[in-house]
């Protein structure tokens, strides 16, 4: 068989070494109740033409994002990923060493790592990076639980701006070690309310910008009353193309700063693979999840690199490692460092730049349709409306007219009061043409 190797006699023998009678057994302590009857309603037997066709079928039920006029956002961005991004990642130099687990890593992915974290250190304005995380999430807990060990408090305050995806994410990994989270309500300029909740146990602060609903932020008073209380300040970026054109965390005081790097050099993807940029003080190093890839110089002095931080359980004592992440997210990570080669400095900031003009002609078309209420003050590619209908409702409405114009703020806060509320992007990606359509499209349905 082949997809099942093992024959009945092979299971047998498995079975008799590990002292169970039968398959059931390894179930047993499995409740009833949680045990499906029976198969799952799929087809017994296909062929692998047939099933190419059925996938087929199911996938062009999709609307891919580069088909229709986009808007979405919210913490995965549309962006323009040059062929050449592609291109280079499939090199078999690249390919063949994929792994990146051990020290005994290849000098050209080392290389890279050490290229991709000064890169992400000039992008935050911190002073050191690692060699990336597994997506912006996971980042930000890593980032809660490296404060609790640094100033041994135990409670995080959490902004009502931050992604409330970011929050679960967080909630479900530091709740397991007992760390108190204090999430603030939800509210399109959250910021300004976070400093009279910080106090003598406060071991972070957790602020995102630009926030969930878009809102940019000098979050500079925010750093020194988190630092007056001996706390720490983490920056949480779901869009790392805004620190292009905005002041960045490390110049807002910021000591941690947990980012999502998708939208450079990397496609949606349907929701993930993604890359989780993480930096901090150089005083914290030490504490830092993850992996960190230093320069050094061999025996001849000719120019190398090595791990130099791996503080993960498999390379030192279990009660010494920072976290038990094991990896980074390497090709995702070889993608934003090529996409940011070809950007430059100069190149970033442009791209930048015409995300924020469109976002504000963005703004203005769906501003000038009635009972449309921009909720968001100050942004960089996204903002926040306020529809005379419900969010989800509308955006179905549009998405049947061929428009995808956003994501309901409903849909990621079930039961935060704010189902009228609909988060709108736009991109360099976004055209004359497709800002028409929205507005044509909006106003109709409304």
């Amino acid at each position: 068989m082949r997809y099942l190797p093992l024959t009945p006699d092979d299971r047998s023998a498995m079975l008799a070494a590990i002292g169970a009678k039968s398959i059931d057994d390894l179930f047993v302590d499995v409740p009833q109740a949680a045990r499906r009857e029976g198969f799952v309603d799929l087809p017994r037997v296909a062929g692998e033409l047939q099933v190419e066709r059925a996938l087929g079928a199911l996938a062009g039920r999709n609307t891919a994002a580069g088909s229709v006029p986009f808007f979405c956002g919210a913490g995965a961005y549309r962006h323009h990923v040059p062929a050449t991004v592609d291109h280079v990642i499939q090199r078999s130099e690249f390919l063949t060493s994929y792994t990146p687990y051990q020290p005994e890593i290849a000098q050209g992915t080392l290389q890279y790592l050490y290229e991709f974290q000064t890169q992400v250190a000039n992008l935050t304005g911190m002073p050191v990076a690692n060699a990336s995380l597994y997506d912006g999430s996971t980042a930000m807990a890593e980032g809660v639980l490296m404060a609790t060990r640094v100033t041994r408090r135990n409670k995080a305050v959490i902004s009502g701006g931050v992604h409330p995806h970011y929050v679960a994410s967080t909630e479900t990994v530091v709740h397991a070690v007992g760390v108190e989270t204090q999430v603030l309500p939800a509210a399109v300029d959250a910021e300004a309310a976070v400093i009279e909740q910080i106090g003598p146990d406060t071991a972070c602060v957790v602020v995102q910008t630009p926030n969930v609903f878009g809102t940019a932020t000098d979050v500079t008073k925010i750093a020194e009353a988190a630092h007056a209380a001996g706390a720490l300040l983490i920056v949480v970026v779901t869009e790392a193309v805004s620190m292009g054109l905005l002041k960045s965390p490390g110049e807002m005081g910021a000591d941690i700063v947990a980012a999502e790097g998708q939208s450079i050099g990397n496609a949606l993807n349907f929701g993930g693979p993604y890359v989780g940029l993480f930096a901090c003080r150089e005083k914290l190093i030490r504490q830092m999840p993850g992996r960190l890839t230093g320069e050094t110089v061999d025996a001849d002095g000719t120019r190398g690199f090595v791990l130099t931080l791996s503080t993960r359980e498999q390379h030192i004592r279990r009660d010494k490692a920072t976290s038990n992440i094991c990896t980074n997210s390497g090709l995702c990570t070889l993608a934003f460092t090529i996409h940011m080669s070809l950007l430059g400095e100069t190149g970033l900031r442009r791209m930048a730049l015409l995300n924020h003009e469109t976002a504000l002609t963005t703004r203005d078309a769906v501003a000038s349709i009635p009972g449309v209420e921009v909720l968001t003050p100050r942004f960089f590619n996204e903002f926040a409306v306020r529809l005379p209908k419900n969010a989800t409702e509308v955006v179905d409405a549009l998405a049947a007219k061929g428009v995808l114009a956003g994501v309901p703020y409903g849909r990621l806060a079930p039961g935060a009061g704010m189902d009228d509320v609909l988060l709108v992007a736009a991109t360099e990606t976004t055209t004359a043409a497709h800002i028409a359509a929205l507005k044509t499209a909006l106003a109709e349905v409304l």
